[in-house]
């Protein structure tokens, strides 16, 4: 089965959908308060009611800035995945005792370990504000003026909002720029690990079966959400299916998709393909060897840089597949006939051609302008300097706060707004472990990058390296910090700009003074391309809007989105693809593979196999729409009851970033009958399996 990604990705695009306005099959990324009612009662008979879709809305749960997951008990019982809980979990680790390794059960309330810096979100309401945003732009002003305006207001309603209701406040920009929505969140620090398997059965088959079909992944990880100390007592909540699914039924799934591209216009795909994408591979090739190498020096460098890896792995399989994705013909030609019939249509109407005909070529010039520092800019303000450093970034974020906090709030940068400061503080001044020898080899790596691609005699690079060799800088600036200190960290952070420019600490007087060519490439990205791209997806989408109605999903944007499909398996060099896989299969994976890494399992698996009914449901496929974000999120029925947890996709769903199609592409869930089923047979949860399954109470009600 087992095949070069970039042809099982070539090929695949047979009734590929190339547009949202012209969604095919069980297509779309649906926002909760503007559902795809019609096509589920025209496809399934099924009608989402106000009060269904607000308690799937209020049962899910955002994880910081990412990581999907929901509320699966009335007290705060909170289900994702492993790989979305495994930085806690090697936070919680230590060398004595890898969680990561052994895995983790707390049998009472009392034994649930708390996990420092982890925020859980519930969106409680969602609100449109696009006129309020858009009203901000003023005739006669600037693409980048009109940006200023826009992001001044978004924070003026972040802030206004937050001090009305108390709730965690973002603007969320959809249609990329068309549409603007105020999301208000619940927010909750005080979240404890209850539950996690073994990381052998969580990722059983490793980077050999990952988006890859049949699956045998236990990928599932339980925390806890507490309210003043206490569990958190909800109504809203999934509750367990007592049948779970079959082929041919009709799930969804809802959770925080990341990013995709299906609106971009062919000249943006072609910038992703051409500049975004290949520098994207080379940085995570590189990432991939540098951890490889750190991690095969011993135990606890491999468990210490175990989550650092593993994401550099899915990322860079990932990258592979929606770059060769772009580089299929069909698709590429498929995009180009649809922007072609739009603009036709668009030129149709003297009016229309007047006010929307224009967008396209302003995209194309700012995009062609941005080639010219695309490189530049990635390796300054993103994570070309400090290569993943949490000391570096720490620094950074301390430094800018110092300029930015004494600002009128609309006037900060992103992530420094009042509506940011909760969360921004949990981060930087957790008291999670900082291994030195990682940060060191972050740096290093980094700095060489940089000398690599800027040249050695760049006065940049003589300011990052100070006279040093990478690897010499990168020990100098990490033993000589004492940002490890949270202590440290909030004094810096409370006496501002006064007491960043009398540090001495070497990592901050390195951000200090890469600071002012890094803020004015994220300012030239703004005023250049950012502002042009947002005028220009406005355009486009209101002649979307104009031609094809308003019933058009937006691009994924990291917001809580509902998606549908059904349990189906699939057909592959000939082969028929069943959509559930079983226990059995497991064991037959392992002895296939004669128990070799990555297809070992625990001695509790091995000498539990008796106990286990073998028939049960382990993995399944369905057709429902979704992408990296998705992790972690639920699959449910009609009736709003959990019949799985989504952990991958296959191969053939790399190129949903840009295009959708349900040929083979499908997304890889976990059974919720195998999650039980482990739970009380393999380790002796049958309390958290009680928890799950004792009620099946909830208001999700459909018709």
């Amino acid at each position: 089965m087992r095949k070069k990604l970039e042809f099982a990705v070539a090929g695949l695009l047979i009734s590929v959908s190339v547009h949202a306005g012209r969604a095919l099959a069980d297509e779309g990324m649906w926002l909760l308060n503007s559902p795809p009612v019609k096509q589920l009662e025209d496809r399934y008979g099924f009608t989402p009611t106000a009060e269904w879709l607000e308690h799937i809305q209020k049962s899910c749960v955002r994880f910081g800035r990412g990581g999907s997951a929901s509320l699966v008990s009335p007290n705060g019982l909170v289900m994702t995945n492993h790989h979305v809980g495994r930085g806690q979990l090697q936070k919680l680790s230590t060398k004595e005792r890898n969680l990561l390794e052994t895995g983790f059960y707390a049998p009472t309330n009392a034994d649930e370990l708390k996990c420092g810096a982890l925020e859980a979100n519930i969106l409680w309401s969602i609100k449109d504000v696009t006129e309020s945003v858009r009203g901000a732009a003023q005739p006669g002003m600037s693409a980048a003026e009109a940006n200023q305006a826009r992001k001044r207001r978004i924070a003026d309603i972040t802030k206004e909002s937050l001090e009305r209701t108390g709730l965690k406040s973002d603007v969320v920009t959809l249609y990329h720029g068309a549409r603007y929505h105020l999301y208000q969140y619940k927010r909750y620090t005080d979240v404890r690990l209850v539950m996690a398997p073994e990381g052998d059965i969580a990722h059983f088959g490793g980077d050999t079966d990952n988006f890859e079909y049949p699956r045998f992944c236990l990928d599932m990880t339980f925390f806890r959400i507490y309210e003043d100390g206490k569990p958190l007592v909800t109504d809203h909540f999934l509750p367990w299916s007592s049948t779970g699914a079959s082929e041919g039924d009709l799930v969804f799934v809802a959770g925080h998709p990341g990013r995709t591209r299906r609106l971009y216009t062919v000249d943006h795909l072609k910038f992703l393909r051409d500049v975004v994408y290949p520098l994207r591979l080379q940085s995570l090739w590189r990432s991939e060897v540098k951890y490889q190498t750190f991690a095969g020096r011993g135990a606890e460098n491999a468990r210490i840089a175990d989550g650092s890896l593993s994401g550099v792995k899915n990322g860079r399989k990932a990258q592979t597949g929606m770059l060769a994705g772009l580089h299929d013909p069909a698709l590429m030609q498929d995009k180009a006939a649809s922007e072609a019939a739009l603009r036709a249509a668009i030129r149709g109407n003297p009016e229309h051609q007047l006010q929307w005909g224009g967008a396209w070529e302003k995209l194309k010039s700012a995009l062609d302008g941005y080639r010219g520092f695309y490189l530049r800019h990635t390796l300054l303000e993103g994570r070309g300097v400090g290569g993943g450093s949490r000391l570096f970034s720490m620094a950074r974020r301390l430094v800018r706060m110092a300029e930015e906090l004494p600002k009128p709030n609309a006037d900060r940068l992103r992530g420094y707004r009042d509506s940011d400061l909760d969360s921004l503080y949990l981060r930087l001044y957790s008291a999670g472990p900082i291994y030195d020898d990682l940060e060191i080899e972050r740096l290093a790596s980094s700095f060489s990058l940089l000398a690599e691609t800027l040249g050695g005699d760049s006065l940049f690079v003589s300011k990052v390296l100070a006279g040093r060799s990478p690897r010499a800088r990168a020990l100098d600036l990490v033993t000589g910090t004492k940002l490890k200190d949270v202590a440290v960290r909030k004094r810096l952070a409370e006496g501002g700009a006064a007491a960043i420019a009398a540090s001495t600490d070497p990592m901050i007087r390195l951000a200090y003074e890469l600071d002012p060519e890094a803020r004015a490439l994220r300012k030239r990205v703004e005023d250049e391309v950012e502002s042009v791209e947002q005028e220009a997806y406005t355009a486009i989408a209101a002649a979307e809007f104009a031609v094809h109605g308003e019933g058009i999903y937006p691009d994924a944007t990291g917001s809580l989105r509902l998606t549908f499909g059904t349990v189906k398996g699939y057909e592959e060099n000939g082969r028929s693809i069943p959509p559930l896989t079983k226990f059995e299969g497991l064991y037959e994976r392992h002895q296939e593979r004669e128990g070799a890494d990555p297809f070992s399992l625990d001695d509790r698996w091995l000498s539990g196999k008796d106990k286990l009914d073998l028939s049960v449901p382990f993995n399944f496929v369905c057709t429902t729409d979704v992408v990296g974000g998705n992790s972690g999120s639920p699959v449910f029925n009609a009736r709003g009851e959990i019949v799985g947890l989504v952990f991958d996709i296959n191969l053939y769903s790399l190129v949903w970033d840009v295009a959708f199609t349900d040929r083979q592409a499908r997304t890889v869930a976990v059974d919720s009958r195998a999650i039980i089923e482990a739970l009380r047979k393999i380790y002796g949860a049958g309390r958290l399996a009680d928890e799950m399954v004792g009620r099946s109470g909830g208001r999700a009600v459909g018709r």
